[in-house]
Formats: C-alpha cells, sequence, structure tokens
C-alpha cells in the first residue's frame, strides 16, 4: 500500500470507544498510513459510533459532511455500536463508503486496500450472537492518561439500554493480557490508567471463552496494583451491585488505585429502578456509597443518572432529586432519556414529554454544579498529588488530583505529565481551583510561581 496515504479518525462516545479507536489506529498505521488531524484533508476517515443517545446518532451525519468538506474524495468508514445496530442506515448516509459491525471493525485493514469511493456504503455487519470473542485495546491518545480495556459487552438487560445488542454477551480479557497491557502502557511513560469496560465489574466472565468467571475484578484490581512503573490506577463506571466491600477496602489501601468512584445510579427511585430493571434498590446504593465515605472521606464519587423515563412522575423525579440531595456524592453526569428501537422502555406507558424532560435535566445538572462545589469547598487546604496535562489554556496549565479535583497553575511545559505535591487553595470563578505547591516543581529552570505569570513560552 502507498505510503502517502493519509487516515484521520474520529471517536464517539465513551472511554471504551476511545481506547478501541486507539487499538484500529495502530492497526491501520501498520499498513503504512500516516495519521492526521480530523480537521485535516486524509484519504480515509474513521468514524468510531456511538448508539447510546439520540444525539450521538445524529451527529454522525455532520461529522461525515465534516470529514467531505476536509476532502470530497475521501473514503469513510463508519464503525461501532451504531454501524452493529443500524447498519444500512449508516450506509445510506451521503459520502459512507463502508460500514463494519461489532467482529469487523478490529479488521478494518481486509477492507482498505482499495480506497475508491462507493455509490452507497458496503456493509460488512455480523449478527450480534457472533460476538462472543474478545478482543483487547488500550488508548494512549495523550500523554498523561491510558484507557485501558478489560471488559465487553453485557448480560443486563436494562429495559433502556441498547448496548448488549450492539456489543454482545459479557466477555473479558485474559488477565495475563491485561497485565501485558498495563506493563506496556507504564513503558510509555504514562502516569495513569483508567480501567475501562462495559460492564467492568463483571470481569472476569468469559475469559476465556466460557461463561463461568475464571477471575474476579477484586483479582484484577490485586493484581494490576502490582505492575511496576503505573502511577495511578482509576476505576471507571462499575454498576453498584458489584463494587463489593472488599473492592473498596483494597482501594482504600492501595498504592496505586485513586479514591474516585463513578457509580451509576439512573434514578433515585426503587419504583423506576423496576421499570428499569436495574440489579438493585436505592438502598444498596446507599451502602455503597456509605462504604466509600467510611473508609476514604475525601473520596470522589460521581453519578450516572437518567431523567424522563417512562413513568416519571413528577413525584418520582422529586424522589430522585432529593436522594441525590442527601447523599454525599461529587457530580453528576445527566442523560436525558430517549427511546430506543428494540428496546422495552421504548414501547413503555406514559413517557414524559420532551419539554418536561429538558426542565428535570436541567434541574439535576444545577445540583450537579452544587454538589462539585460543595466537594471542591471541603477539599479547600488539603494537600493532594497533581497530574498535569498537556494543553495551554489561557496562560494555565491543568491537571486533576487523585480524588478527581481539576486544578490550574500559571502554565509551565516543564509540568507536562508530571505528578506534584499542592496545597488547594480557594475556589476560582471559573470552578477550577487555585494551589500552592508543596515539592519544588520547577529545579530545571528555577522559577516561581511569581515570575511564571510574568513569563511567556
Amino acid at each position: 500500500m502507498a505510503t502517502s496515504k493519509k487516515v484521520a479518525f474520529y471517536t464517539l462516545g465513551c472511554k471504551l470507544n476511545f481506547s478501541e479507536t486507539s487499538t484500529i489506529a495502530r492497526n491501520v498505521l501498520k499498513e503504512g498510513f500516516e495519521r492526521v488531524d480530523f480537521t485535516e484533508s486524509a484519504d480515509l476517515y474513521v468514524i468510531n459510533t456511538c448508539s447510546v443517545t439520540e444525539n450521538a446518532d445524529k451527529r454522525f451525519r455532520t461529522i461525515v459532511k465534516q470529514a467531505l468538506k476536509a476532502n470530497e474524495n475521501a473514503f469513510v468508514a463508519a464503525v461501532g455500536c451504531y454501524a452493529q445496530l443500524k447498519p444500512e442506515e449508516l450506509a445510506a448516509v451521503d459520502g459512507v463508503d463502508l460500514v463494519l459491525g461489532a467482529t469487523e471493525k478490529f479488521n478494518i485493514t481486509n477492507y482498505i486496500d482499495d480506497l475508491t469511493k462507493n455509490e452507497i456504503g458496503s456493509i460488512h455487519s455480523c449478527e450480534i450472537e457472533d460476538a462472543d470473542f474478545y478482543v483487547g485495546s488500550y488508548a494512549v491518545g495523550d500523554r498523561t492518561r491510558a484507557f485501558l480495556k478489560v471488559q465487553d459487552g453485557c448480560d443486563y438487560k436494562c429495559t433502556y439500554c441498547t448496548i448488549p445488542l450492539a456489543r454482545g454477551i459479557s466477555r473479558s480479557d485474559t488477565l495475563e493480557n491485561v497485565l501485558k497491557n498495563a506493563k506496556e502502557i507504564s513503558e510509555k511513560n504514562i502516569k495513569e490508567i483508567v480501567l475501562t469496560g462495559v460492564n467492568i465489574g463483571d470481569y472476569g466472565k468469559g475469559e476465556f471463552g466460557n461463561k463461568k468467571h475464571e477471575h474476579t475484578f477484586y483479582e484484577l484490581v490485586q493484581a494490576l496494583d502490582k505492575v511496576t512503573g503505573i502511577e495511578r490506577l482509576r476505576i471507571s463506571s462499575i454498576e453498584p451491585n458489584l463494587l463489593k466491600n472488599e473492592t473498596i477496602d483494597f482501594v482504600s489501601k492501595s498504592k496505586c488505585f485513586v479514591p474516585h468512584f463513578h457509580i451509576p445510579l439512573q434514578s433515585g427511585s426503587d419504583t423506576l429502578l423496576k421499570l428499569m430493571k436495574r440489579r438493585y434498590l436505592t438502598g444498596l446504593y446507599i451502602d455503597r456509597v456509605t462504604k466509600i465515605k467510611e473508609v476514604l472521606p475525601h473520596a470522589c464519587i460521581g453519578v450516572d443518572v437518567i431523567v424522563g423515563f417512562p413513568g416519571e412522575t413528577e413525584e418520582l423525579f422529586l424522589e430522585t432529586y432529593n436522594f441525590l440531595n442527601k447523599l454525599p456524592i461529587s457530580y453528576l453526569h445527566v442523560f436525558t432519556y430517549s427511546e430506543r428501537e428494540n428496546t422495552a422502555a421504548a414501547t413503555m406507558h406514559h413517557p414524559v414529554p420532551k419539554n418536561i424532560r429538558a426542565k428535570r435535566s436541567k434541574m439535576l445538572r444545577g445540583l450537579s454544579v452544587k454538589k462539585r462545589y460543595a466537594f471542591y469547598q471541603s477539599q479547600i487546604n488539603s494537600e493532594r498529588s497533581v497530574l498535569f496535562e498537556s494543553e495551554n489554556k489561557e496562560g494555565y496549565i491543568h491537571g486533576f488530583t487523585e480524588n478527581y479535583v481539576k486544578v490550574k497553575a500559571p502554565w509551565n511545559p516543564t509540568l507536562i505529565n508530571t505528578i506534584h505535591k499542592v496545597k488547594l487553595t480557594e475556589i476560582e470563578e471559573d470552578g477550577v481551583v487555585g494551589i500552592e505547591f508543596i515539592d519544588e516543581p520547577f529545579p530545571e529552570n528555577d522559577l516561581s510561581i511569581s515570575n511564571l505569570l510574568n513569563k511567556s513560552f
């Protein structure tokens, strides 16, 4: 294949998608492609799609137009969840040449020898029952953290969710391969690994192609904590019924795992949780939050919540609002319910009008702002470690503490991808926390905070 070909990637959706895009990209680059930014002219554009929300579906067409604006003759390939659920719909979008489903996306190099545009997109999609094998992935997009995929698919039957239809049954990477990937990441001088998957608490199921658990998530956490060269390990979203006390206790004593948990709730009403077919009720959720705060008082706890689910009356919505208001959580990810084809919820009675959904979503987003501010306020004057990122934002460099407080300091490129002890001083007007360095952050050039303010780089 000609070495002059250029490829660009665009990822919609979750951390899992980002990890898989990176793996797909590594495979394509081995074929002699040069990777460029998605805004630049490329010969091949690969769009990794999402279908969790209605907006993600709609954005796809806009992204295709963006690619063709950069190069009207470019070959456009769609992969990912939306490509598996609605391949014909994607193939019919003007300018799309190739659609690859759940199993084929990792074999994209088999389909890109000829980049001649098609009149209508070519579809290579499997029955979702065939998505029963595991492909390991990790993303190292920026220089500070990596997303490490440990699990894929889901056996849960939540009535609003299309993910089992898009990704298949729950299955896991082998413990040996997870540890190998983690070691590879650590050797790239990346400071933080975020564990990701569809249902990572179910880790171990399908590890060797069967449905039994060869290992547990707790055993995975224990093993990763021993990998040398990793400074931070962060658990992404984990179901409350799968987050066990033994894992919380281990994190509280771990040298690498950070005090940050993201635990989906979806509703603070037991009535709605039952309609959603979630595998817990609010009592268990309270137990999880209480346990975390008991052993990790400074822990950050994020929450997913859905508003506007069918049958959500004003009274039931207020149950959720009041439930969240009382809990010692740190922030919310609010999702406005949207009907998804082939889900049980789409045919349920008593749908909530969209204007009411929007109003309730706004209320919960406002609550999230208050919760985050209160959590940040509770951390003022405490000492934390910060991993600094790489972007210069209006003269400041930003980073996150181990417990996920966003901080900023005057821009200095020597701070990029370094971890420093700081004192959290005050919440700035932009909602980010100001800091004072406890250790010496500028040994190479002996710069102080005060003269950094007057120096440009």
